[in-house]
Formats: structure tokens, sequence, C-alpha cells
């Protein structure tokens, strides 16, 4: 087994993708019938514009977002995600992000997608990248077993803010690994929301930052790379 001295952490939504696939996902949610369209529309775009000014209180979005979940089977909710994999989401994937991923999988990085968008919505996108690790907000299960429906509430620790540093830490852990233990560490985000984990890697990259993470990297020095124009 090859010997992984460097670590590769990677956001997802608007550094690798040029979208918020969550929010993405409620606009697909109503645009199927799926849930209340007039309300769940007004909590979607509040949720999104409080995540982008970074005052997002992510439980109450998470009580939101994960409710529907709850309303129809595993089946059908699979379904669903495939048809938004198709039509929603593989069409925004660019050549610049996979090759960014793709030169740390060929170097033989230790890579892992990590968003505060829920796992159902993002597990099938890290795969379309090739990233075999995921860490995102993890909707809870009937008994727990991750192969029955939702219950609507999610589990554990939510993997926003502090939280992707707890997190990140817990799944280093589960390997016999901390972030010590690497030569080098990488971690892209564009949002203000991941300045904590940022500020925990050796090498921090600024990956089509908001305006307030691209003045905080230019003030600390950071790697600024701006990938494509996000929408």
């Amino acid at each position: 087994m090859t010997l992984m001295t460097n670590l590769a952490l990677f956001d997802l939504d608007h550094t690798l993708i040029p979208t918020d696939s969550d929010h993405a996902w409620g606009r697909f949610m109503v645009e199927h019938s799926m849930v209340d369209s007039e309300s769940f529309a007004r909590d979607n775009e509040q949720f999104y514009a409080d995540y982008k000014a970074g005052c997002l209180d992510i439980h109450a979005y998470l009580r939101v977002v994960l409710a529907p979940l709850a309303r129809y089977p595993r089946r059908q909710l699979d379904a669903w995600h495939r048809q938004f994999m198709d039509e929603v989401i593989l069409p925004t994937l660019r050549p610049e992000a996979l090759a960014l991923v793709a030169e740390h999988r060929t170097r033989g990085d230790l890579c892992c997608m990590i968003t505060a968008t829920n796992s159902f919505v993002t597990r099938p996108i890290a795969q379309a990248f090739g990233i075999e690790n995921m860490i995102g907000s993890e909707p809870a299960t009937v008994d727990g077993d991750p192969a029955s429906d939702y219950t609507g509430e999610v589990t554990g620790i939510p993997s926003y803010r502090e939280g992707k540093i707890i997190r990140t830490e817990a799944w280093l852990q589960s390997l016999g690994k901390s972030l010590s233990d690497f030569d080098q560490t990488w971690f892209y985000s564009d949002s203000l929301n991941d300045i904590p984990l940022l500020e925990k890697v050796s090498h921090p990259v600024a990956t089509n930052p908001d305006d307030t993470l691209r003045a905080h990297a230019q003030s600390r020095g950071w790697r600024i790379l701006d990938l494509f124009r996000s929408t």
C-alpha cells in the first residue's frame, strides 16, 4: 500500500463546482413539487444569503433542508438524485477543477471532500470527481442503518465552520493519523466560513474566493486560485 505523506482537502460549492449544490437541490425539489414551493423556496433563498454573509444558523438550516428527505423512501430519493446529477450537477463539472483533483490523486495524496452540504446531496458529486473520502453534514437514518430511510434530523457535528476542523480531525483519527502526520496539507475553499480550517493547513488556497476570503488571503499571503467564475 502506498504511504500517503500529503493531504488535500477540497470544499465543494463554488470551489470545485461553480454553483451551490444544496441551493440547487432545493430548487430542484421545488421544481419537482417535492416540497411546498412558496415556503421552501423562500427559506432556501434566505439560508443561502445567510451562508454567503457568514451568519448561517446551521442547525435551523439543516432542520429545514433535511425534513423533505424523511417524506420519501430512499429508492425514490435516489432516483431523483440521479436525475439531479444528470440535469444539474454533471453539466457544471469543469475541466480545471477535475484536473486539480486529478493532480493530487496522481501524486498519491490522500484526498477528501469536506462540505457543509449534507452527504445525501454531495457524496455522488465527490464520486464524480474521483474523491473516495467525503465529509458532509450527515442526515440521520432510521435505527442508524445507513441504507434505511432518513428521519429528517442530523446526526453528529455538522461540517460547518469550526465543525469542519472537528470532523476532519475525527476522520483522520479513524485512520490513525492527524494533520501533523503529513508533510504537506492543502485546503481549497471559496468561503469566508472556511477560514478556521484554512488556518490549520500548511497550504491554504483561496479558490474562487468571496470578497471577504480574498481580502483575508491577500493579507496573509495565501495563494489565490481562480479556477472559474462562480455563478
